[in-house]
């Protein structure tokens, strides 16, 4: 959760960038240096960190349900004999978990778009939330408590692309690395495979962040909703902003995934080189 307060400022550049040009071609930032320098210049330097206690309950919600649930099938799925699952099953697993953490985790995403969202709009037009109880209990009194689900499968699908693109990315791209004759199977042929994964990652997960973020955004015009579903969002998205507007914020995007990919596989790395040295050379 600490890490969230360092990367909240790129949350919030990511959702503004996501949400600017809405429905027309015209785009509200130019860069992700634009849109940063123009929240600091219209809302000082708290506008960078608004909805920093929705992130905060997100992780809390989401990291700890998708550990606990990958921790719970791996004990389950591990032999008698203390033998681990094969590759595929891992990534299953982390795919399943990541889903069921961004099914409990999405009250806190919806209430993060919607307060890091606030900031773009005219005075009149903000919901105007204090903090994200505050976001939740008006969100369930005025519209329903279902709304709080709202964009649950785009954020589940985006949980298990980001997942299944990770694992599947890092795992060619450091084969490629060590079959190119260049790298050792060490720390900076994992850094290097890491950071590749977390540009692959990104390009893939994107177009489903777009989605999530508009749905939870939306508001209710005439009684209908914005949006019917993630794939019409991409639809408008494309026709209305063209193709490339699915990769809307893509610079803060890859800021915040690429160290969490690295960080990760280094760790993993480290675990699985422990692992064999001193259990199965044992």
């Amino acid at each position: 959760m600490g890490a969230t307060v360092f990367v909240q400022p790129l949350d919030l550049v990511k959702n503004r960038m996501q949400l600017s040009g809405e429905g027309a071609k015209t785009k509200e930032y130019k860069t992700s240096f634009h849109a940063v320098g123009s929240i600091l210049k219209k809302e000082g330097l708290r506008g960078i960190y608004t909805g920093l206690s929705a992130g905060l309950l997100r992780q809390a919600t989401y990291t700890t349900t998708r550990l606990g649930i990958y921790t719970i099938l791996f004990e389950k799925l591990t032999k008698e004999d203390g033998t681990p699952p094969n590759f595929f099953m891992k990534a299953l697993i982390g795919m399943t978990a990541g889903a069921t953490g961004a099914f409990v985790g999405t009250p806190a995403e919806v209430a993060l778009i919607r307060m890091t969202a606030d900031g773009r709009l005219p005075p009149d037009q903000r919901r105007g939330y204090t903090n994200v109880f505050n976001a939740l209990v008006r969100i369930s009194r005025e519209e329903g408590i279902p709304t709080l689900w709202r964009g649950c499968i785009p954020t589940m699908a985006r949980a298990v692309v980001v997942n299944a693109a990770q694992l599947a990315s890092y795992s060619q791209s450091k084969q490629f690395l060590l079959d190119s004759g260049y790298f050792r199977d060490d720390i900076l042929c994992h850094f290097c495979a890491s950071m590749i994964s977390g540009l692959v990652t990104t390009a893939a997960s994107m177009p489903v962040d777009i989605a999530k973020t508009r749905i939870q955004n939306m508001r209710m015009i005439d009684g209908k909703p914005e949006y019917k579903n993630g794939l019409d969002v991409l639809m408008k998205v494309v026709r209305y902003e063209g193709f490339f507007s699915l990769w809307k914020g893509f610079t803060p995007y890859y800021a915040r995934l690429g160290p969490h990919t690295v960080l990760t596989f280094i760790f993993l790395e480290q675990m699985n080189k422990f692992y064999k040295n001193f259990f199965l050379s044992a």
